[in-house]
């Protein structure tokens, strides 16, 4: 057996004999989440939270202002406390944040979906923007692999600067690396698909479904970002409402049912609001005292779900005078979401595969 038989390497028809050897044609679909640290102690989180708050996507003040204040002061503590944070999520039997065992979990399901689909035509992957595995060393080894064409997707179903956004220029900067550049689509935000929505629906159902009683209403908690994001052009607010409002609409519920409000500030600017933590607390004072919280903006849960809302968020409530408070999780990878990236990403292939 020759060695292109072998690897499945192939040398192009008429090419000479010392042509390099070219793999098969394949098609890449390279999901794509926030990130993690490698792991909870000082520098690691340092690397991490440094790559993380340097993206002026996240933070866009000038560098000369913002560097030097998270060079030798944010960074010289926060490490300790978001260490602190992530050892109470960390999964300890495969020593990796929740986050990557998910979106791990999430790509396998979606390979199987695909293989049985299109065959060994597409190639499964993920990545993460900040931290590992980096977008740049996936894109190389799709690249590697055969495929000439990528299908890049963030997972993120409401668009957002911060997080779409960045997550493109990422897989834009790998690219630009490539002696033999592939072809590529980005994947736009799915936050008002059929199938999102109604596997959002279908948790609801779940969870009201376990409960001995329901909740007095559902609070759609979404990760905040600066007010001035939104005045200057960043459309995340308005998904996020619509989001919350085609969830209602498929469940069949009263506007009084469910609430938007926004989580995890930072800074001292005014944000998105209501926040997240002030609003479960003004519920309780209302005498709502049994609420439930979704985080529709997260494919995954991780630190701002596993911890921030069920420690942080979850003690408002609970302070102010409420009594039972329920978590949602986050769509991960149960059935109906793997269903519904399926269906993105099927749409996204078209004219790509047979």
């Amino acid at each position: 057996m020759s060695d292109a038989t072998r690897t499945g390497n192939l040398r192009p028809a008429h090419a000479p004999a010392d042509h390099p050897m070219v793999k098969p044609a394949k098609v890449g679909v390279l999901l794509a989440n926030l990130g993690t640290p490698d792991q909870t102690d000082y520098w690691s989180m340092r690397r991490y939270l440094n790559e993380f708050l340097s993206d002026q996507r996240v933070i866009d003040y000038p560098k000369w202002k913002w560097q030097p204040l998270l060079q030798l002061i944010i960074l010289t503590k926060r490490p300790f406390t978001s260490g602190a944070n992530y050892k109470l999520i960390w999964n300890k039997e495969k020593d990796e944040s929740p986050l990557m065992t998910i979106t791990r979990d999430q790509t396998a399901k979606v390979a199987e979906g695909l293989k049985t689909r299109y065959g060994d035509q597409v190639m499964v992957d993920f990545c993460m923007r900040y931290g590992n595995p980096s977008t740049k060393s996936k894109v190389r080894e799709m690249v590697a692999a055969g495929c000439d064409k990528i299908v890049f997707f963030p997972l993120y179903p409401q668009y957002a600067g911060a997080t779409t956004a960045t997550a493109n220029d990422q897989f834009f900067r790998a690219l630009m690396e490539e002696k033999w550049q592939p072809a590529s689509r980005t994947v736009p935000d799915y936050f008002e698909h059929p199938a999102y929505i109604d596997a959002l629906a279908q948790s609801v159902e779940r969870a009201y479904a376990a409960l001995p009683k329901r909740p007095d209403v559902l609070v759609a908690s979404y990760h905040g970002m600066p007010k001035r994001y939104l005045m200057e052009g960043d459309p995340y607010f308005c998904k996020c409402h619509k989001t919350t409002r085609l969830l209602r609409e498929r469940l069949g519920w009263a506007k009084e049912d469910i609430d938007t409000s926004f989580q995890s500030v930072f800074g001292t600017e005014e944000w998105l609001r209501p926040y997240t933590v002030e609003h479960v607390a003004e519920l309780a004072k209302q005498g709502k005292k049994n609420i439930a919280v979704i985080a529709p903006a997260f494919s995954a849960d991780c630190i701002e779900t596993l911890e921030e809302i069920q420690g942080e968020i979850q003690e408002a409530f609970v302070h102010a005078g409420g009594e039972s408070f329920t978590y949602i999780p986050c769509l991960n990878d149960d059935e109906a979401h793997i269903k519904a990236l399926l269906a993105v990403i099927d749409e996204n292939l078209q004219g790509w595969v047979a």
